[in-house]
């Protein structure tokens, strides 16, 4: 599905001139409440510059069908592609194709890609981790049985959250223990309710779950209400606030770390401006997009550069956010 918010005019060559610009952000998944959100940002990011853009997305996180629709972009020459990849190593070869067309590529949640003029993050994804397993460890006294949820095995972020935050709980939270590898569930929330409820049943004494993809901890939570399970168990991890936001009343979901995929969207789009206006994209470069105002180059990558946008609510803050 294609989100328009520019009357394109047709394939244009990269310009100076905003309106001769167009630009098309890809997305994870079309339809879900994150990447509706992140078309907000698209949207005002095409109000505030002039540049025609528009946001696609399959309708599964299959990495087949996002390279595809990749592909299937190159010929339409856009002036710029933002990617939120669904497995980096799937797409590189595809966006090595746009750059080779003189299309250019910024990416999001895609650390160590090769084929990005920029990545861009939100803020340090092994830092995000680790804040999200301490707060997991606190709520359960640093003891008990854990599990981690993923939307994916290739989703290069998710797997650098649990990663940081499985390596801190070994270290510095050694009476807590993960059950299983990742569960994967395919950015999909009654994946992630269904396999909630598996292993709530397998194991009795599981009492702590941390969710990588938006879509997990409200499935999450769902399981948990079913079960009555909300006063023994402590749920965590990346949500969409007005999704959550119901389940923090009664304890079925304890705290939800993120950061608006809107200002993300917003950002990837300026970075892609700025490259071809001639600007540099280097540290301390301010996007006018809040949380992307000092950027940060990441040690050890050439390209990836961080905002500082992590934020987290619990049920006393949660009503703060009004997306």
């Amino acid at each position: 599905m294609m989100m328009l918010f520019a009357a394109s005019t047709g394939i244009t060559h990269a310009s100076p001139n905003p309106s001769d610009m167009t630009m098309v952000n890809v997305v994870k998944v079309d339809g879900i409440p994150w990447f509706n959100r992140m078309a907000v940002g698209v949207e005002r990011f095409a109000t505030r510059t002039g540049v025609h853009t528009s946001q696609e997305g399959a309708d599964d996180t299959s990495p087949q069908k996002q390279v595809q629709l990749i592909a299937d972009l190159i010929p339409r020459r856009p002036t710029a592609i933002t990617v939120v990849p669904n497995s980096v190593e799937a797409v590189e070869d595809v966006l090595g194709q746009a750059r080779a067309q003189g299309i250019t590529v910024v990416s999001h949640e895609a650390t160590g890609i090769k084929n990005a003029d920029i990545d861009i993050e939100a803020f340090d994804n092994a830092a995000f981790g680790r804040q999200t397993i301490q707060s997991l460890a606190q709520c359960m006294g640093g003891h008990g049985e854990y599990v981690q949820f993923v939307g994916s095995v290739t989703m290069t972020t998710h797997m650098q959250w649990i990663d940081a935050a499985h390596d801190m709980q070994l270290a510095d939270f050694p009476g807590m223990t993960r059950i299983e590898d990742p569960v994967e569930t395919g950015n999909d929330e009654p994946t992630a309710y269904v396999k909630a409820r598996e292993l709530l049943a397998k194991y009795p004494t599981l009492t702590g779950f941390q969710g990588a993809a938006s879509t997990d901890v409200p499935g999450i939570a769902r399981a948990v209400r079913d079960a009555g399970a909300q006063d023994r168990t402590c749920v965590m991890g990346t949500a969409v606030p007005s999704v959550a936001a119901p389940f923090f009343a009664d304890g079925a979901i304890d705290k939800i770390f993120f950061w608006d995929p809107a200002m993300a969207g917003e950002a990837q789009l300026q970075i892609a401006l700025m490259l071809i206006q001639g600007e540099r994209i280097e540290a301390g470069t301010d996007l006018a997009v809040p949380g992307y105002d000092a950027l940060t180059k990441l040690d050890g990558y050439d390209n990836v550069f961080v905002g500082n946008a992590a934020l987290e609510a619990d049920v006393n803050t949660i009503s703060q956010y009004d997306f």
